[in-house]
């Protein structure tokens, strides 16, 4: 990391063309916050034609786009920012996050984890919002960090980071910050899940403050007491004092801080266990970060609705709930789909698996579901996991697939689509593809045949 700073000094870290690598979302706008500083810069990609070409080309039409350039020559240029979609083969290589970061006037909030990260984002955003604070949200969710920057300066940015964004930060050093779970994911990328934990876990390295999930231990690491301010650590189970929790007192589940009850776990707009993770880990980065929790924060957590293609309920037909978990691109996200969702329950899945695991999603097929219904590149993959193959159909398509569930769907039934994979084999992207599944219910809903 060191020959990493050293070689990208702001004095003159561009004096020389930077080189930005990928021009989707995030590399269009780095581009745009080179140009608009009047910074050189070329531009490469892998794609003869990505998506913001002619975008870039019509804006500035001086900057040099070279498509297919090897990886050896990135050495070439004093400035690398790659994509988060790119691996950092390049010693310079640094992300976009990393440029943010260097101009950021505001504490930050950062979060990451498998599943899970976008809804925290969007809580601790809501939450800190009512509260009456300026906050900015971005990173791996919705407005590119870099753009956050042409923002007046808020009272907070929250940040979600992917594990590939944090491969190439360095300047890290957030107010407080969350791994909020590991499960496997993006086998197809890091050589084995230590890689992937270790790129997680960057966002702890210098971080003020952490909160950790105490029924994760992949997730949570270990940590020298002498390098945190403070630690503050959420769970399902009743938390000591100044952690987060759950306790039951007559058969109610409240959500609590230590012996303090914060409300019950019933008044929240989200529904399943793997919610109630997410609002307490909510309230521990608000709380570490030094902000008290004010009864308009707490209800603006409780009233949150959730995101789209999260354990979204589409509607009921004929007593069957439906339920739209396209965001589940892996194993344990929909592990927690499938444990928050009601029973009795049919399982939609399959996609591109990215390498992973499908042993433990099988044994929650076997004794959570009354059947699944398996779609794309590796149906094969997931079925042979599963014990009780009665419980196991093969379709050739998601219209098939919703077909299917209508008709061997009984009253009081969920039907769930969670795939546990990558969209990429059939779809532009889990929200296409949830899209999809939410048109084809609603087709049903109203009677329209034509589902196909």
């Amino acid at each position: 990391m060191v020959l990493m700073m050293n070689a990208i000094k702001q004095s003159d870290r561009y004096q020389s063309p930077a080189l930005v690598v990928g021009l989707g979302k995030t590399g269009w706008s780095v581009v745009r916050y080179l140009c608009d500083q009047h910074l050189p810069v070329v531009v490469t990609d892998t794609r003869e034609i990505p998506p913001f070409l002619a975008e870039m080309r019509a804006r500035y039409p001086h900057v040099e786009f070279l498509p297919g350039m090897p990886a050896e020559e990135y050495n070439h240029y004093e400035q690398v920012i790659v994509s988060p979609g790119v691996a950092a083969v390049s010693e310079r290589a640094v992300g976009d996050v990393e440029l943010f970061l260097r101009e950021a006037k505001a504490p930050v909030i950062a979060i990451t984890g498998s599943n899970g990260k976008s809804t925290v984002t969007m809580l601790v955003s809501e939450m800190l919002s009512a509260g009456g604070h300026q906050v900015l949200t971005g990173g791996n969710i919705g407005t590119p960090a870099l753009d956050l920057l042409s923002e007046p300066t808020p009272d907070f940015y929250v940040l979600e980071l992917s594990s590939f964004q944090l491969e190439t930060t360095y300047s890290l050093r957030p107010a407080s910050s969350v791994v909020l779970n590991i499960s496997e994911d993006h086998m197809d990328r890091y050589d084995d899940l230590r890689d992937y934990v270790e790129a997680k876990q960057r966002i702890y390295h210098q971080a003020l403050a952490v909160v950790v999930n105490r029924h994760d231990e992949l997730a949570s690491g270990q940590f020298d007491s002498d390098t945190r301010t403070t630690k503050i650590s959420f769970g399902l189970d009743q938390p000591q004092e100044g952690q987060f929790g759950v306790v039951e007192i007559d058969q109610i589940n409240y959500l609590a801080c230590g012996t303090k009850l914060l409300a019950p776990a019933s008044r929240m707009a989200m529904r399943g266990e793997q919610n109630w993770l997410n609002i307490l880990a909510a309230f521990a980065l608000i709380k570490i970060a030094g902000i008290e929790l004010s009864e308009e924060i707490i209800s603006a957590g409780l009233v949150y609705p959730g995101l789209p293609h999260r354990c979204e309920v589409v509607g009921e037909y004929k007593n069957v709930a439906w339920v739209n978990d396209s965001k589940g691109t892996n194993v344990g996200a929909t592990l927690a789909a499938i444990e928050g969702a009601s029973k009795p329950l049919i399982l939609i899945a399959g996609g591109q698996g990215k390498g992973a695991d499908f042993s433990a999603l099988g044994n929650a097929i076997d004794n959570h579901c009354k059947s699944v219904i398996l779609i794309g590149e590796d149906a094969n993959k997931i079925a042979a996991t599963v014990n009780q193959q009665g419980k196991v159909r093969h379709v050739s398509s998601l219209e098939q697939a919703v077909e299917l569930a209508a008709s061997v769907a009984l009253q009081d039934d969920t039907v769930l689509f969670s795939p546990a994979c990558a969209s990429f084999d059939m779809f532009n992207s889990y929200e296409h593809r949830g899209d999809r599944f939410r048109e084809l219910v609603t087709l049903m809903m109203r009677g329209d045949s034509h589902v196909r």
